[in-house]
């Protein structure tokens, strides 16, 4: 069974990739998510690997921390531009040329990193790591590791110039 704190993270990155190709608000869809029975259903299931007529125990749909899921989906569209810029710093390619699920994934992590101080950052580039192979490209996981990386050990390295 997956942490509910991993499994918020999974709902969040599914959120974030919709928002960037709809341009939904991020609370709708979360809204649509929790109302949608069917389609939680659905989403979880291919989350946790299972085929989607396998039914879940709603101990395993609702098993993620709405809190977390809630911080993540106001903070990422709140922060998205200093989250992009800081990106743009360590991307190989435009920001529009990436991969837009490896995208999501990267914008979670980075915001995780950037804004969430009560996240360490290698549990947030973990999380990202993993979601990235459970919903990304095949190597998309170095990927996204190699950039969260250069992102964390930047802004250690701001941290300590500071001190």
């Amino acid at each position: 069974m997956i942490n509910p704190r991993s499994q918020s993270r999974r709902y969040a990155a599914l959120a974030l990739y919709q928002w960037r190709l709809t341009g939904e608000d991020p609370a709708q869809i979360k809204r649509n998510l929790l109302d949608d029975p069917d389609w939680l259903q659905a989403v979880a299931a291919s989350l946790n690997g299972v085929d989607e007529d396998e039914l879940l125990d709603a101990k395993e749909r609702f098993n993620f921390n709405l809190e977390l899921l809630d911080e993540l989906l106001a903070g990422v569209p709140e922060h998205i531009e200093e989250i992009d810029a800081k990106l743009d710093q360590f991307l190989d390619r435009p920001i529009s040329q990436v991969d837009p699920v490896e995208l999501a994934i990267l914008r979670l992590g980075a915001y995780e990193i950037l804004f969430a101080d009560n996240i360490p950052d290698r549990v947030a580039i973990n999380e990202a790591v993993e979601l990235t192979k459970l919903l990304g490209a095949h190597e998309g996981h170095r990927y996204v590791n190699g950039v969260l990386d250069k992102i964390a050990r930047r802004r250690s390295g701001d941290m300590d110039r500071r001190v």
